[in-house]
């Protein structure tokens, strides 16, 4: 397709993902903080690990998630039957100039979306499991499959938790909706009080820890820290960041299933973006200037449980071995962790479908149930998820996991370039100014290099408080995302070959329509 000229209609032509429109902005906007909770598990460790040095570079990397919050506020607008969130983006972004490069932009940008969000489900149910075994005293004897301990009880919780999510996954939205929404109202607003609960005791408060952004050891910004300079240190933390606060763009992989999707984009968008800069800002900073930096270097208060507790206890004025305090802590983390595990196996479900659709993956990945749900790849996820169980850490899943989510968001920032500048009279219902083009690159360049400098640099390491390298799962992570290559070769040289003698030359030739479903 030639593009329009100035002022010319110019119309958007993809495949559908033909997922039934049965949501609105608040079916987006509650089961999308599932990205937001991830702040439960990162503060604790980016605030053990650097101290208020950490401050800086969350506020920076949560401003570019923002950032992309509004980004694909426009594009789901744009492309309202697409599915999947952020990776559905990127193909039509390059199909007519790119065609046959679109291809893999779009299988690679999926699975490596894929690779990045669904191992949130299981470090979510080992981290809830975590809770579970301590308040009800559960031996804590198990083995260690790979290099990282883990107990029976542990392991039974965590595959008994993803085999009951799948419930309401393969429900539908509406059904997930509402589950999703009981969830984040008994777990989201007890941790936003908890964000803002030092206001109401200022007597706790030491805004001097936050002062020249020392490290817990008392050093400065600037210094260097686990055996690196300033710089190459927090764009390695950077790596393991970005992971947790972009996050908030889980919302888009539900825009597709809206009723009124110029509408609700944009409100979905918006709120998850502010929202998830609010909570993943006053978090750590309410750590910082509560506990203070000598607490702080305590590595036991790298557990989420151990560090909302102590914190709690210290603005409430309850004592740390109070038993009800530690329960409610540990109901609100577990609901937390519950709900973001279900967007694990939901939203890049999702991608899948629609990766398939595209006709990059296998046609297994695009059958749909009764409730309009692509219930294969929820049941794929599951079972991947509990096969990630077995790796059974949190800065291990980290890693692994990272190495396909970061580079998931650079083909589609680059992707809305190509879009605003080569088919700007395409239909925009929400339309950023002009120069946010500009914007999209420089993130792209950010991320870019956070991803292939600041990875294997975190990976090799030992930046945790376990003293141990990441770096197997850095190369695991490498390997799965490389492994979209059997998937792609199994749809276009054996399915499509098996399908191909059945079609006429003529329908094979047939364009697309503007909106429509090319399924097979």
């Amino acid at each position: 397709m030639a593009d329009a000229g100035p002022g010319e209609h110019d119309e958007l032509v993809y495949e559908a993902g033909g997922l039934p429109r049965t949501g609105n902005w608040w079916s987006a906007f509650v089961i999308g903080l599932a990205g937001t909770i991830l702040v439960i598990g990162i503060a604790p460790v980016m605030v053990t690990e650097l101290g208020a040095a950490s401050i800086p570079v969350i506020v920076v990397i949560t401003i570019s998630g923002y950032i992309v919050c509004l980004l694909l506020a426009e594009l789901s607008a744009m492309m309202p039957d697409r599915t999947g969130g952020l990776p559905s983006y990127a193909y039509p972004a390059y199909k007519d100039r790119y065609p046959r490069f679109a291809e893999h932009v779009n299988g690679f940008t999926a699975w490596a979306y894929w690779l990045g969000w669904f191992p949130v489900a299981p470090l979510n149910m080992i981290l809830a499991s975590f809770y579970i075994v301590d308040r009800f005293h559960l031996s804590t004897t198990g083995f260690t499959p790979i290099s990282t301990p883990i107990a029976w009880w542990t392991l039974g919780i965590s595959v008994g938790g993803l085999l009951i999510l799948a419930i309401p996954a393969v429900m539908g939205l509406r059904f997930g909706t509402v589950f999703a929404t009981a969830l984040a109202l008994l777990s989201m607003i007890p941790l936003t009080f908890i964000a803002i609960a030092w206001i109401f005791n200022p007597g706790v408060v030491d805004f001097g820890q936050l002062w020249h952004f020392r490290h817990t050891n008392g050093t400065g910004f600037f210094s260097p820290l686990f055996g690196h300079g300033w710089l190459t240190l927090y764009i390695a933390f950077s790596f393991l960041l970005t992971w947790n606060v972009i996050a908030m763009e889980a919302a888009a992989c539900y825009i597709g299933e809206t009723r009124n999707p110029d509408r609700d984009a944009k409100i979905a968008m918006n709120l998850e973006g502010l929202y998830g800069l609010f909570i993943y800002t006053l978090i750590p900073i309410a750590f910082v200037i509560v506990l203070g930096l000598s607490a702080l270097g305590n590595a036991s208060l790298v557990d989420p449980k151990t560090i909302f507790t102590a914190y709690a206890a210290k603005v409430f004025g309850a004592g740390t071995g109070s038993s009800i305090l530690q329960w409610l802590i540990a109901i609100m983390l577990i609901l937390a962790l519950i709900l973001s595990a279900l967007n694990a196996i939901t939203g890049t479900a999702r991608s899948l479908h629609q990766m398939s659709t595209d006709g990059q993956f296998p046609r297994f990945f695009q059958h749909m149930n009764k409730h309009g749900v692509p219930d294969r790849s929820m049941y794929f996820n599951v079972a991947c998820s509990i096969a990630v169980v077995f790796m059974g850490g949190a800065v291990e899943i980290y890693t692994f996991s990272n190495v396909g989510y970061l580079a998931a968001f650079i083909p589609v920032l680059i992707g809305y370039y190509l879009l605003r500048k080569h088919r700007p009279n395409v239909r925009r219902p929400f339309k950023l100014p002009e120069w946010v083009k500009y914007v999209a690159l420089g993130v792209a360049a950010v991320y870019a290099v956070i991803y292939f400098y600041g990875g294997p640099t975190y990976a090799a390491c030992k930046c945790n408080a376990a003293g141990k390298t990441t770096l197997p799962y850095y190369f695991i992570g490498i390997g799965v995302v490389l492994s979209y290559v059997f998937f792609y070769w199994y749809r276009k040289y054996v399915e499509d070959k098996r399908v191909a003698p059945a079609t006429s030359p003529t329908a094979m030739a047939a364009p697309p329509i503007a909106g429509a479903s090319e399924d097979p």
